[in-house]
């Protein structure tokens, strides 16, 4: 892949992880907003929604995707669940030790872990290996 092509799918995968994005801060304010939720599980809930819309979107959209979701789902969710320790720890370093107000918090830990999701699922999720060819 040439490194233009490498760019072009990183905005995508920008772009697609935008629309995570949106549902995961959607439900976060929701929770602790509307339903009084402690903001740390509203970054959680908020996190696992997000990851749902981005496995799909980030399947067909960035990744083309031909590996099964049987294998590639649990890649994800492992890639996933990294980045869902990952957001606790930092939720919780930027509220509670330099006492930002949860969205800040939120918007830190969110472009942190980009890069994270990205190379994480680009080199292991989705990647194409031999078996994926030999298997088509």
């Amino acid at each position: 892949m040439s490194p233009s092509g490498g760019c072009a799918r990183f905005l995508r995968f920008a772009a697609v992880g935008a629309v995570g994005t949106l549902a995961h801060y959607a439900l976060l304010l929701a929770l602790v907003e509307g339903a009084d939720a402690p903001p740390l599980a509203g970054a959680i809930a908020g996190f696992m929604l997000g990851a749902l819309v981005n496995y799909a979107l980030a399947r067909r959209l960035v990744f083309a995707s031909t590996r099964s979701h049987a294998q590639a789902l649990p890649r994800f969710f492992a890639v996933a669940l990294a980045g869902l320790a990952w957001t606790a720890l930092l939720m919780s370093f930027f509220m509670e030790l330099l006492g930002l107000h949860y969205l800040l918090a939120q918007v830190l830990t969110t472009a942190l872990l980009l890069l994270w999701h990205y190379a994480g699922n680009a080199l292991w999720t989705f990647r194409r290996g031999r078996r994926d060819t030999e298997s088509r």
